[in-house]
Order: C-alpha cells, then structure tokens, then sequence
C-alpha cells in the first residue's frame, strides 16, 4: 500500500511538473488582439508581442525602400505602423488590416507581418444569364 500511495505522488508531481512546463511555453506564443484605444491607453503592452487591428488612414500609406510606414484607426484613435517588407497586395488605405508586432518606447508600432481583413460576408459573383442557342 506504501509503495502505490508512492507511486501515484510521483505520477502528480511529474504531471504537476508537465504541466507547468507546457503553461510556461505556451505563454510565450500568444499573441493578444488589441485596437488602437486599447494599446494606446494600457502601458503594460510595450514589452508584450501583439496583434493591432483598424482600419488604414487614407493617405497615410508611404514606401521609402523596404519601409512601409501608415497609420491604422478605429474608433477615433490612430497608431502610426512602420512594417519592414512588402504588406500583401490586397494591402490598400482604406481597407482593414491586423499587425503584429510590439510598440516601441516612441509610440511607433514596429510590425514584422501584416494581414488584410476581410468582410465576413460573402456574395457570390453575378449570375450567369444563359444565353438562348435557338
């Protein structure tokens, strides 16, 4: 009975132990989604990889070499987003767009991977009249 009740405490620790290792792993992989209001008004967030959603200011949007520098809104705040490489080519002012990245200490987004937004709505294209052969 001594050496059962032994073994099932080893068992709880190397469990404990596992699961320990697996927590501490996986926080160092998720990436939370903030807005602009969110990231702008919480000071924790500079040391933390995030995902930064919003809308493309139209006119912001410059290249300058393999820089490309715009600004992402919603809800009235903006955030200037300096991305090093090309954004993907649906990538437009005007259009939704999420960042990830970390905010550095002059309040500028440092992005290292863009993804264009699409609506969750989805429309067929236009139907297709069939044409009379008689």
């Amino acid at each position: 009975m001594r050496r059962r009740s032994g073994r099932i405490a080893l068992v709880a620790v190397l469990l404990a132990a596992v699961g320990l290792l697996v927590t501490s792993a996986l926080r160092d992989t998720v990436t939370y989604y903030r807005t602009p209001a969110e990231l702008l008004d919480d000071s924790d967030v500079a040391h933390q990889r995030i995902r930064l959603g919003g809308e493309v200011v139209p006119g912001s949007l410059r290249h300058d070499g393999d820089l490309v520098v715009f600004r992402l809104a919603e809800g009235g705040h903006e955030i200037t987003v300096e991305q090093r490489g090309a954004p993907p080519e649906t990538f437009r002012e005007g259009t939704g767009a999420v960042v990830e990245g970390r905010l550095s200490s002059d309040g500028v987004f440092r992005s290292d991977h863009v993804l264009v937004r699409h609506g969750n709505e989805y429309r067929p294209s236009s139907p297709v009249v069939p044409v009379d052969a008689g």
